[in-house]
Protein backbone atom coordinates (compact mmCIF):
# COMPACT_ATOMS: atom_id res chain seq x y z
CA UNK A 1 0.00 0.00 0.00
CA UNK A 2 1.32 3.44 -0.95
CA UNK A 3 0.67 6.75 0.80
CA UNK A 4 0.85 10.26 -0.63
CA UNK A 5 1.47 13.24 1.64
CA UNK A 6 0.89 16.92 0.94
CA UNK A 7 0.80 20.16 2.88
CA UNK A 8 -2.44 20.71 4.85
CA UNK A 9 -4.42 23.58 3.32
CA UNK A 10 -6.15 24.49 6.59
CA UNK A 11 -9.65 23.79 5.23
CA UNK A 12 -11.99 21.50 7.15
CA UNK A 13 -12.51 17.99 5.88
CA UNK A 14 -15.76 17.50 3.99
CA UNK A 15 -18.61 15.83 5.87
CA UNK A 16 -21.13 13.51 4.11
CA UNK A 17 -23.73 16.28 3.92
CA UNK A 18 -21.18 18.68 2.39
CA UNK A 19 -20.34 16.12 -0.27
CA UNK A 20 -23.98 15.68 -1.27
CA UNK A 21 -25.93 17.51 -3.97
CA UNK A 22 -27.83 20.78 -3.65
CA UNK A 23 -30.66 20.35 -1.10
CA UNK A 24 -33.00 22.18 -3.49
CA UNK A 25 -32.50 19.49 -6.10
CA UNK A 26 -33.10 16.77 -3.51
CA UNK A 27 -36.33 18.50 -2.44
CA UNK A 28 -37.41 18.79 -6.10
CA UNK A 29 -36.97 15.04 -6.66
CA UNK A 30 -38.77 14.22 -3.41
CA UNK A 31 -41.63 16.59 -4.22
CA UNK A 32 -42.31 15.49 -7.80
CA UNK A 33 -40.99 11.93 -7.91
CA UNK A 34 -40.58 10.24 -11.26
CA UNK A 35 -42.25 13.13 -13.08
CA UNK A 36 -39.59 15.47 -11.75
CA UNK A 37 -36.83 13.10 -12.80
CA UNK A 38 -38.36 12.79 -16.27
CA UNK A 39 -38.59 16.59 -16.54
CA UNK A 40 -34.85 16.84 -15.93
CA UNK A 41 -34.28 14.96 -19.18
CA UNK A 42 -35.89 17.86 -21.07
CA UNK A 43 -33.70 20.66 -19.77
CA UNK A 44 -32.42 23.29 -22.17
CA UNK A 45 -29.21 22.36 -24.00
CA UNK A 46 -27.23 24.90 -21.95
CA UNK A 47 -28.35 23.08 -18.78
CA UNK A 48 -27.58 19.59 -20.04
CA UNK A 49 -24.10 19.79 -18.57
CA UNK A 50 -25.65 19.83 -15.10
CA UNK A 51 -27.27 16.43 -15.67
CA UNK A 52 -23.96 15.09 -16.99
CA UNK A 53 -22.22 16.35 -13.84
CA UNK A 54 -24.73 14.47 -11.69
CA UNK A 55 -24.12 11.33 -13.71
CA UNK A 56 -20.35 11.69 -13.42
CA UNK A 57 -20.73 12.26 -9.67
CA UNK A 58 -22.55 8.93 -9.40
CA UNK A 59 -25.86 10.46 -8.27
CA UNK A 60 -27.86 9.67 -11.42
CA UNK A 61 -27.53 6.99 -14.04
CA UNK A 62 -29.20 5.99 -17.28
CA UNK A 63 -31.46 2.98 -16.85
CA UNK A 64 -30.01 0.26 -19.13
CA UNK A 65 -33.40 -1.48 -19.27
CA UNK A 66 -35.24 1.56 -20.65
CA UNK A 67 -34.21 0.97 -24.27
CA UNK A 68 -33.03 3.75 -26.51
CA UNK A 69 -34.93 6.38 -24.50
CA UNK A 70 -32.37 6.26 -21.71
CA UNK A 71 -34.52 7.08 -18.67
CA UNK A 72 -32.70 8.60 -15.71
CA UNK A 73 -32.82 6.85 -12.37
CA UNK A 74 -31.34 7.34 -8.91
CA UNK A 75 -28.15 5.54 -7.93
CA UNK A 76 -27.51 3.87 -4.54
CA UNK A 77 -25.21 6.81 -3.76
CA UNK A 78 -28.06 9.25 -4.36
CA UNK A 79 -30.39 7.13 -2.19
CA UNK A 80 -27.92 7.09 0.70
CA UNK A 81 -27.45 10.83 0.35
CA UNK A 82 -31.21 11.44 0.49
CA UNK A 83 -31.48 9.19 3.54
CA UNK A 84 -28.57 10.94 5.27
CA UNK A 85 -30.00 14.37 4.55
CA UNK A 86 -33.47 13.37 5.80
CA UNK A 87 -31.99 11.95 9.00
CA UNK A 88 -30.02 15.14 9.72
CA UNK A 89 -33.13 17.28 9.22
CA UNK A 90 -35.28 15.06 11.43
CA UNK A 91 -32.78 14.80 14.27
CA UNK A 92 -32.25 18.56 14.29
CA UNK A 93 -35.90 18.89 15.33
CA UNK A 94 -36.02 16.13 17.95
CA UNK A 95 -36.22 16.82 21.66
CA UNK A 96 -32.87 16.19 23.34
CA UNK A 97 -34.18 13.36 25.49
CA UNK A 98 -35.49 11.46 22.49
CA UNK A 99 -32.25 11.19 20.54
CA UNK A 100 -30.81 8.16 22.25
CA UNK A 101 -31.79 4.63 23.05
CA UNK A 102 -33.82 1.85 21.57
CA UNK A 103 -34.24 -0.21 24.74
CA UNK A 104 -36.74 -2.90 25.65
CA UNK A 105 -37.82 -4.59 28.83
CA UNK A 106 -36.15 -7.85 27.79
CA UNK A 107 -32.45 -8.62 27.49
CA UNK A 108 -31.14 -8.56 23.98
CA UNK A 109 -27.94 -8.54 21.92
CA UNK A 110 -26.49 -5.29 23.24
CA UNK A 111 -26.68 -3.36 26.51
CA UNK A 112 -26.12 0.21 27.68
CA UNK A 113 -25.20 1.20 31.24
CA UNK A 114 -27.41 3.73 32.97
CA UNK A 115 -27.25 5.54 36.31
CA UNK A 116 -27.32 3.55 39.54
CA UNK A 117 -26.33 0.07 40.69
CA UNK A 118 -28.11 -2.99 42.02
CA UNK A 119 -27.19 -6.06 44.12
CA UNK A 120 -25.67 -9.08 42.43
CA UNK A 121 -27.94 -12.06 41.71
CA UNK A 122 -26.80 -15.56 40.86
CA UNK A 123 -26.18 -15.89 37.15
CA UNK A 124 -25.48 -12.22 36.50
CA UNK A 125 -22.49 -11.48 34.20
CA UNK A 126 -19.40 -10.51 36.19
CA UNK A 127 -18.43 -8.06 33.46
CA UNK A 128 -21.15 -5.71 34.78
CA UNK A 129 -19.73 -5.49 38.34
CA UNK A 130 -19.31 -1.91 39.57
CA UNK A 131 -16.01 -2.17 41.44
CA UNK A 132 -16.20 1.02 43.54
CA UNK A 133 -19.61 0.19 45.03
CA UNK A 134 -18.54 -3.41 45.60
CA UNK A 135 -15.40 -2.40 47.54
CA UNK A 136 -17.41 0.12 49.52
CA UNK A 137 -19.83 -2.61 50.61
CA UNK A 138 -16.97 -4.87 51.71
CA UNK A 139 -15.26 -2.10 53.67
CA UNK A 140 -18.52 -1.05 55.33
CA UNK A 141 -19.19 -4.62 56.47
CA UNK A 142 -15.72 -4.83 58.12
CA UNK A 143 -15.69 -1.26 59.45
CA UNK A 144 -15.58 -2.38 63.11
CA UNK A 145 -12.38 -4.39 62.66
CA UNK A 146 -9.35 -2.38 63.89
CA UNK A 147 -6.63 -4.45 62.21
CA UNK A 148 -7.76 -6.57 59.30
CA UNK A 149 -6.13 -8.74 56.68
CA UNK A 150 -6.65 -8.01 52.96
CA UNK A 151 -10.31 -7.20 52.20
CA UNK A 152 -12.52 -10.28 52.24
CA UNK A 153 -15.30 -10.04 49.67
CA UNK A 154 -18.53 -12.02 49.61
CA UNK A 155 -21.15 -12.40 46.92
CA UNK A 156 -23.57 -10.11 48.76
CA UNK A 157 -20.98 -7.30 48.51
CA UNK A 158 -21.17 -7.24 44.72
CA UNK A 159 -22.94 -4.35 43.01
CA UNK A 160 -23.76 -4.37 39.28
CA UNK A 161 -24.48 -1.58 36.85
CA UNK A 162 -28.12 -1.05 35.92
CA UNK A 163 -28.37 -1.61 32.17
CA UNK A 164 -30.81 -1.17 29.35
CA UNK A 165 -30.95 -4.05 26.89
CA UNK A 166 -31.62 -3.59 23.20
CA UNK A 167 -33.50 -6.37 21.48
CA UNK A 168 -33.84 -6.64 17.73
CA UNK A 169 -37.00 -5.23 16.19
CA UNK A 170 -38.67 -5.79 12.81
CA UNK A 171 -40.75 -2.88 11.58
CA UNK A 172 -43.03 -2.48 8.58
CA UNK A 173 -44.03 1.08 7.72
CA UNK A 174 -47.38 1.32 5.94
CA UNK A 175 -47.57 4.46 3.80
CA UNK A 176 -50.96 5.68 2.60
CA UNK A 177 -50.85 6.32 -1.17
CA UNK A 178 -54.48 7.37 -1.55
CA UNK A 179 -55.24 10.50 -3.55
CA UNK A 180 -55.79 12.74 -0.49
CA UNK A 181 -52.17 12.25 0.64
CA UNK A 182 -51.10 14.77 -2.01
CA UNK A 183 -52.57 17.62 0.06
CA UNK A 184 -50.71 19.60 2.75
CA UNK A 185 -47.34 18.05 1.80
CA UNK A 186 -48.36 14.83 3.54
CA UNK A 187 -46.78 12.40 1.14
CA UNK A 188 -43.56 14.42 0.94
CA UNK A 189 -43.23 14.17 4.72
CA UNK A 190 -44.11 10.46 4.69
CA UNK A 191 -41.27 9.80 2.22
CA UNK A 192 -38.95 11.95 4.31
CA UNK A 193 -39.55 9.93 7.46
CA UNK A 194 -39.23 6.66 5.52
CA UNK A 195 -35.80 7.72 4.25
CA UNK A 196 -34.70 8.99 7.66
CA UNK A 197 -35.82 5.79 9.39
CA UNK A 198 -33.87 3.67 6.90
CA UNK A 199 -30.69 5.67 7.53
CA UNK A 200 -31.08 5.63 11.31
CA UNK A 201 -31.68 1.88 11.51
CA UNK A 202 -28.75 1.12 9.20
CA UNK A 203 -26.37 3.30 11.24
CA UNK A 204 -27.54 2.79 14.82
CA UNK A 205 -29.57 -0.42 14.97
CA UNK A 206 -28.11 -2.83 12.41
CA UNK A 207 -29.82 -5.76 14.15
CA UNK A 208 -33.23 -4.25 13.26
CA UNK A 209 -35.08 -4.52 9.95
CA UNK A 210 -37.34 -2.02 8.19
CA UNK A 211 -39.72 -2.77 5.32
CA UNK A 212 -42.09 -0.42 3.53
CA UNK A 213 -45.55 -1.13 2.13
CA UNK A 214 -47.66 1.31 0.14
CA UNK A 215 -51.42 0.86 0.33
CA UNK A 216 -53.97 2.41 -2.02
CA UNK A 217 -56.78 0.49 -3.77
CA UNK A 218 -54.29 -2.38 -3.52
CA UNK A 219 -50.99 -2.74 -1.65
CA UNK A 220 -47.37 -3.30 -2.68
CA UNK A 221 -44.03 -3.86 -0.96
CA UNK A 222 -41.75 -0.89 -1.70
CA UNK A 223 -38.05 -1.20 -2.37
CA UNK A 224 -35.90 1.39 -0.58
CA UNK A 225 -34.59 2.61 -3.91
CA UNK A 226 -38.12 3.51 -5.08
CA UNK A 227 -39.13 5.62 -2.07
CA UNK A 228 -37.83 9.02 -3.32
CA UNK A 229 -39.81 8.67 -6.57
CA UNK A 230 -42.98 7.29 -4.98
CA UNK A 231 -46.16 9.37 -5.35
CA UNK A 232 -49.82 9.12 -4.29
CA UNK A 233 -52.27 7.66 -6.77
CA UNK A 234 -54.11 10.32 -8.79
CA UNK A 235 -57.84 10.70 -8.24
CA UNK A 236 -59.64 9.27 -11.28
CA UNK A 237 -63.27 9.21 -10.06
CA UNK A 238 -64.94 12.23 -8.46
CA UNK A 239 -68.47 10.85 -8.09
CA UNK A 240 -70.22 11.58 -4.80
CA UNK A 241 -70.89 7.86 -4.41
CA UNK A 242 -68.77 4.96 -5.69
CA UNK A 243 -69.65 1.26 -5.41
CA UNK A 244 -67.28 -0.90 -7.46
CA UNK A 245 -66.14 -4.48 -7.21
CA UNK A 246 -63.69 -6.48 -9.29
CA UNK A 247 -61.94 -9.85 -8.86
CA UNK A 248 -58.67 -9.27 -7.01
CA UNK A 249 -56.54 -11.25 -9.47
CA UNK A 250 -57.99 -9.20 -12.32
CA UNK A 251 -57.28 -5.95 -10.47
CA UNK A 252 -53.69 -7.00 -9.82
CA UNK A 253 -53.17 -7.94 -13.47
CA UNK A 254 -54.69 -4.72 -14.87
CA UNK A 255 -54.00 -1.94 -12.40
CA UNK A 256 -54.35 0.69 -15.11
CA UNK A 257 -58.01 -0.23 -15.60
CA UNK A 258 -59.24 0.42 -12.05
CA UNK A 259 -59.23 3.58 -9.91
CA UNK A 260 -56.21 3.34 -7.59
CA UNK A 261 -56.76 6.28 -5.23
CA UNK A 262 -58.86 4.45 -2.60
CA UNK A 263 -57.59 3.38 0.85
CA UNK A 264 -57.18 -0.37 1.29
CA UNK A 265 -55.61 -0.55 4.75
CA UNK A 266 -56.79 -4.13 5.16
CA UNK A 267 -54.65 -5.34 2.27
CA UNK A 268 -51.71 -3.27 3.55
CA UNK A 269 -51.97 -4.83 7.01
CA UNK A 270 -52.18 -8.31 5.53
CA UNK A 271 -49.07 -7.79 3.43
CA UNK A 272 -47.22 -6.33 6.45
CA UNK A 273 -48.22 -9.33 8.56
CA UNK A 274 -46.91 -11.70 5.89
CA UNK A 275 -43.60 -9.83 5.74
CA UNK A 276 -43.19 -9.90 9.52
CA UNK A 277 -43.95 -13.62 9.63
CA UNK A 278 -40.66 -14.12 7.79
CA UNK A 279 -38.69 -12.05 10.31
CA UNK A 280 -37.09 -13.70 13.34
CA UNK A 281 -36.88 -10.53 15.48
CA UNK A 282 -37.95 -10.63 19.11
CA UNK A 283 -40.17 -7.56 18.60
CA UNK A 284 -42.41 -6.85 15.62
CA UNK A 285 -44.37 -3.71 14.87
CA UNK A 286 -46.34 -1.93 12.16
CA UNK A 287 -46.25 1.86 11.74
CA UNK A 288 -49.27 3.21 9.80
CA UNK A 289 -49.08 6.68 8.23
CA UNK A 290 -52.52 7.65 6.95
CA UNK A 291 -54.96 10.54 6.56
CA UNK A 292 -58.29 8.75 6.39
CA UNK A 293 -60.34 5.67 7.09
CA UNK A 294 -60.61 2.63 4.77
CA UNK A 295 -62.54 3.01 1.53
CA UNK A 296 -61.61 -0.40 0.11
CA UNK A 297 -61.38 -4.02 1.24
CA UNK A 298 -61.30 -7.56 -0.08
CA UNK A 299 -63.65 -10.48 0.59
CA UNK A 300 -63.73 -14.13 -0.49
CA UNK A 301 -66.04 -14.86 -3.40
CA UNK A 302 -68.05 -17.96 -4.22
CA UNK A 303 -65.53 -19.08 -6.85
CA UNK A 304 -62.83 -19.54 -4.23
CA UNK A 305 -60.96 -16.35 -5.06
CA UNK A 306 -61.17 -12.85 -3.60
CA UNK A 307 -63.15 -9.79 -4.64
CA UNK A 308 -61.89 -6.21 -4.35
CA UNK A 309 -64.47 -3.63 -3.21
CA UNK A 310 -63.96 0.12 -3.77
CA UNK A 311 -66.53 2.05 -1.71
CA UNK A 312 -67.03 5.77 -1.15
CA UNK A 313 -68.27 7.23 1.16
CA UNK A 314 -66.62 4.79 3.61
CA UNK A 315 -68.79 1.92 4.80
CA UNK A 316 -69.02 -0.06 8.02
CA UNK A 317 -68.12 -3.20 6.07
CA UNK A 318 -64.71 -1.85 5.05
CA UNK A 319 -64.12 -0.67 8.61
CA UNK A 320 -65.03 -4.00 10.23
CA UNK A 321 -62.97 -6.11 7.81
CA UNK A 322 -59.96 -3.83 8.31
CA UNK A 323 -60.33 -4.03 12.10
CA UNK A 324 -60.46 -7.83 11.86
CA UNK A 325 -57.14 -7.83 10.00
CA UNK A 326 -55.61 -5.46 12.55
CA UNK A 327 -56.74 -7.78 15.35
CA UNK A 328 -55.15 -10.71 13.51
CA UNK A 329 -51.85 -8.82 13.53
CA UNK A 330 -52.15 -8.13 17.26
CA UNK A 331 -52.90 -11.79 17.98
CA UNK A 332 -49.64 -12.70 16.27
CA UNK A 333 -47.69 -10.44 18.64
CA UNK A 334 -47.37 -7.44 16.31
CA UNK A 335 -47.59 -3.99 17.87
CA UNK A 336 -49.51 -1.40 15.80
CA UNK A 337 -48.85 2.34 15.98
CA UNK A 338 -50.96 4.70 13.86
CA UNK A 339 -49.84 8.18 12.85
CA UNK A 340 -52.96 10.08 11.83
CA UNK A 341 -52.45 13.27 9.80
CA UNK A 342 -55.07 15.78 10.89
CA UNK A 343 -54.75 19.01 8.87
CA UNK A 344 -58.33 18.62 7.59
CA UNK A 345 -60.11 19.69 10.74
CA UNK A 346 -63.43 19.86 8.87
CA UNK A 347 -63.25 16.11 8.16
CA UNK A 348 -62.11 14.73 11.51
CA UNK A 349 -64.86 12.14 11.94
CA UNK A 350 -62.51 9.45 10.61
CA UNK A 351 -60.29 9.57 13.69
CA UNK A 352 -62.96 7.52 15.45
CA UNK A 353 -61.78 4.60 13.32
CA UNK A 354 -58.20 5.14 14.52
CA UNK A 355 -59.37 5.22 18.14
CA UNK A 356 -61.32 2.00 17.67
CA UNK A 357 -58.40 0.20 16.03
CA UNK A 358 -56.03 1.42 18.77
CA UNK A 359 -58.26 0.11 21.56
CA UNK A 360 -58.88 -3.18 19.76
CA UNK A 361 -55.19 -3.91 19.20
CA UNK A 362 -53.90 -2.27 22.41
CA UNK A 363 -51.67 -0.19 20.20
CA UNK A 364 -50.70 3.47 20.03
CA UNK A 365 -52.18 6.40 18.15
CA UNK A 366 -50.51 9.73 17.39
CA UNK A 367 -52.39 12.69 15.94
CA UNK A 368 -50.11 15.18 14.23
CA UNK A 369 -49.73 17.44 11.24
CA UNK A 370 -47.54 16.49 8.30
CA UNK A 371 -44.86 18.93 9.49
CA UNK A 372 -44.58 17.04 12.79
CA UNK A 373 -44.77 13.56 11.28
CA UNK A 374 -41.03 12.86 11.00
CA UNK A 375 -40.16 13.78 14.58
CA UNK A 376 -43.23 11.97 15.92
CA UNK A 377 -42.39 8.70 14.16
CA UNK A 378 -38.70 8.78 15.08
CA UNK A 379 -39.41 9.64 18.71
CA UNK A 380 -41.91 6.79 18.91
CA UNK A 381 -39.36 4.37 17.50
CA UNK A 382 -36.62 5.51 19.88
CA UNK A 383 -38.57 5.90 23.10
CA UNK A 384 -41.68 3.75 22.76
CA UNK A 385 -40.16 0.85 24.70
CA UNK A 386 -37.78 2.74 26.99
CA UNK A 387 -37.43 1.20 30.43
CA UNK A 388 -34.60 0.27 32.77
CA UNK A 389 -34.09 -3.46 33.20
CA UNK A 390 -31.81 -5.94 34.90
CA UNK A 391 -29.87 -8.58 33.01
CA UNK A 392 -30.21 -12.05 34.51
Amino acid sequence: MRYDYSEFSGQNFLTPDMLFLDPKLAAFIMQYGQEGLDAMENLDPDQADYIQQLIEAGLLEVDPNAGSGGKLRLTPKMLQGLQHQALLEIFSGLRQGSREGHPTIASGRTTERTEGTRPYQFGDPLSEIELNATLRNALHRDSNVTSRPPIQMRSDDFELYVTESSADCATVMLIDQSGSMMRWGRFYQAKRVALGMAAMIRQRFPQDTLDHVGFYSLADAIDDRDIPLLMPKPVSIRNEQVRLRVPLDQALASKDKIPLHFTNLQLGLRLARQILSRRSAANKQIFIVTDGQPTAHIEPNKAGGEMLYLLYPPTGKSRDITLAEALRCQQQGIRIATFALIEDYWAMDWVGFVDQMTRLTRGMAYYCTSEDLSSTVIESYLTGKKRKTFIH
